[in-house]
């Protein structure tokens, strides 16, 4: 499903998930449609600036499948910062970054189905302080992979737990910024 609630296209949407969403709700960070994982909504419109466009940075992890092994030598371009396009056509050095190599990610991450494909693959944990358009997609094209799967499973210390996909969690909004480490 597409991470907003309206589209122009015929696609399936935040609001056909059969929640009672409340009024003025809306999506901060959004997923493109072929990523998965953890997703904020929220209706405190100061959330996305806080944490996304403040003055301090703020982890997003993601549990990374991508085509082939991945060399050392691949591994340490993507955790040192690599050369990517960004909007504009701009090149663009990835300021350094966590990443690790997972060998049991359905152990660790026991709610993902389908963990598991055909054909050689590495699976990555990748901790970001920021989020340049589909940057962790760039960042594994440039070491010459392909990002098979892509899932959010924190931002900050919220993290995506045992919820399942399509299911809703509510929190306090005290417990919420908490946990994103934002101060309001």
């Amino acid at each position: 499903m597409v991470s907003q609630f309206v589209s122009t296209h015929r696609v399936s949407l935040l609001g056909d998930m059969g929640f009672n969403f409340p009024e003025g709700i809306h999506a901060i960070g959004r997923l493109d449609n072929h990523s998965e994982g953890l997703l904020i909504l929220t209706t405190n419109k100061k959330v996305t600036r806080l944490l996304f466009l403040g003055e301090k940075s703020h982890k997003r992890t993601y549990l990374v499948q991508v085509n082939n092994l991945l060399s050392k030598e691949n591994l340490h371009f993507l955790q040192t910062g690599i050369p990517i396009r960004i909007k504009g056509g701009q090149q663009y050095i990835t300021p350094p970054c966590e990443v690790t190599i997972i060998e049991n990610p359905d152990q660790l991450y026991r709610w993902a189905t389908n963990l598991q494909q055909y054909g050689p693959h590495t699976w990555l944990l990748i901790t970001l302080t920021e989020g340049k358009f589909h940057q962790v997609r760039k960042m594994i094209g440039a070491v010459h992979h392909r990002c098979k799967r892509l899932i959010r499973v924190s931002i900050e210390d919220l993290h995506l737990g045992d919820l399942g996909p399509g299911c809703v969690r509510e929190m306090e909004e005290a417990v919420f910024f908490k946990l994103l480490n934002i101060v309001v």
